[in-house]
């Protein structure tokens, strides 16, 4: 079944430049994993230090094979010290 993740992170006064910069190599380095259906990186209109991540993979195992390789594990290292709230990761699946 067909997975959907949404990924919200808070950036840290002064460190929007530097979590955009994580955000765009993660998003580039994902997209061509066989697994990855999409995936895209979003910056609120609203709060210029709010950006989101949303991803479609083929399925749950797919989506674990992502987690585990290098890129996403520097990725997640790489921002957990640039955001000023916890890291939020919802995974779901179409229902209507």
């Amino acid at each position: 079944m067909e997975l959907f993740i949404f990924a919200r992170f808070h950036a840290l006064e002064g460190n929007q430049g530097a979590l955009e910069h994580a955000l765009a190599e993660v998003v580039a380095a994902s997209r061509p994993e066989r697994g990855c259906i999409a995936i895209h990186a979003y910056r609120s209109t609203r709060d210029a230090r709010l950006f989101y991540i949303h991803s479609r993979w083929r399925d749950e195992a797919a989506f674990e094979i992502h987690a585990a390789l290098p890129h996403t594990v520097h990725f997640i290292e790489t921002v957990e010290p640039l955001v000023d709230q916890p890291l939020e990761v919802t995974r779901a699946n179409l229902f209507v």
